[in-house]
């Protein structure tokens, strides 16, 4: 007769094997991100690969020519990235005459306002500014020493893309030898599930930036900045990174605004349209095209990126949702990790609520227990 184990133990040993797998996760973590960079592409690039193969083509010249089409793509918008910040960089000098300016008159205010004295409000904004830039250099300097490394990497993801697409149905066998039985027909439905749902959310994460790029390009044209190509492309990929992005997103248009044009509330128009696209994209835009595909409630969300990040870099914040959607996915798996599963994703409405609580103890029938006690 199998063992029973207390519920708590069981709990405790979940978890301590989720707290490993992270640990593991962790020190290979330069292996990983390239590698999961590359599953994300080739289930992006699996429709093309596909219908390359269809028209005759062996997997080998599919795979290379799905992997070339990519890398042109990826390495075209890099190009534009890169040689619009190179434009913008001439103009540098300019621009920080402009910010000079402005800082004069911010003392100026200040001076007039609190009265403070030219030297004293000057040493106490240089040494909050030194107190800060300390913070903010380390910060900047993780950050892009993580961004370096996730290039340097990022050499190997087309290699890693290449053979995800060419051996794809050699490691499906491979999961279905490796659970033998009964499992095997879950685990070919549960790959479906995660192509799937990868698949549609990635393709509509794309077509969600086109259009916030469309809108806000369209808002700083009409705004008469320049560089409002550059600037509302650049917000739209900086969605990839959610929460944080947005926000990265406007403050660089708005300072610029701030610097070049003759009048403050161009920044504050750069931000108020913003905020007017970010709206229409979290309310309208995202839920008609993408949908809920990837559920998963704003906290998990939220904690998945601040992990992601600290633990993984840069590529970590990007990968963050579609990596843990994969996990709630494969928590379904299993009976034993379905409540995790429950807990990655969106509560429903009945969770929220005033009689919740009440409502749970008749679903799980707790209450007759308490009556019979």
């Amino acid at each position: 007769m199998e063992k029973q184990y207390p519920s708590s133990i069981i709990l405790a040993a979940k978890l301590i094997v989720l707290f490993l797998t992270v640990a593991v996760a962790y020190f290979l973590k330069s292996v990983l991100v390239p590698l999961m960079f590359a599953l994300v592409i080739s289930i992006m690039l699996f429709p093309l690969c596909s219908f390359l193969e269809r028209i005759k083509l062996p997997r080998a010249a599919a795979s290379i020519i799905s992997v070339i089409v990519a890398s042109m793509i990826l390495s075209g918008l890099l190009y534009f990235i890169v040689h619009q910040v190179i434009v913008i960089g001439k103009d540098g000098q300019d621009i920080a005459n402009n910010f000079g300016n402005i800082y004069d008159s911010i003392q100026g205010w200040l001076e007039s306002t609190f009265g403070l004295q030219p030297g004293e409000l000057t040493q106490r904004i240089r040494e909050e500014g030194q107190k800060s830039l300390s913070g903010v250099g380390k910060y900047l300097t993780s950050v892009f020493s993580s961004a370096g490394g996730t290039l340097a990497n990022g050499i190997l993801v087309p290699l890693y893309t290449f053979f995800f697409l060419y051996y794809r149905d050699f490691f499906k066998d491979f999961l279905i030898q490796a659970v033998k039985g009964a499992s095997a027909s879950k685990m070919v439905d549960t790959i479906d599930k995660i192509y799937h749902v990868i698949q549609s959310y990635l393709l509509g994460l794309v077509m969600v930036m086109g259009i916030i790029a469309v809108l806000n390009t369209v808002g700083l044209l009409l705004m008469g900045l320049e560089y409002a190509w550059f600037f509302g492309t650049l917000a739209a990929i900086l969605i990839l990174i959610p929460y944080i992005g947005v926000a990265i997103g406007s403050v660089i248009p708005a300072l610029f605004a701030l610097a070049t044009m003759d009048s403050y509330w161009y920044a504050l128009g750069v931000i108020g349209w913003f905020q007017v696209v970010q709206f229409l994209e979290g309310n309208f835009i995202t839920p008609n095209i993408v949908g809920g595909k990837v559920s998963l409630n704003p906290l998990i969300a939220i904690i998945s990126l601040l992990l992601g990040g600290m633990l993984f870099g840069l590529g970590g914040l990007i990968l963050a949702i579609p990596m843990v959607a994969v996990m709630k996915i494969i928590f379904e798996m299993t009976d034993a990790t379905k409540p995790f599963s429950f807990l990655i994703g969106e509560p429903d409405a009945d969770h929220l609520k005033k009689d919740s609580y009440e409502k749970l103890l008749d679903k799980h029938q707790l209450n007759k227990e308490k009556e019979e006690e």
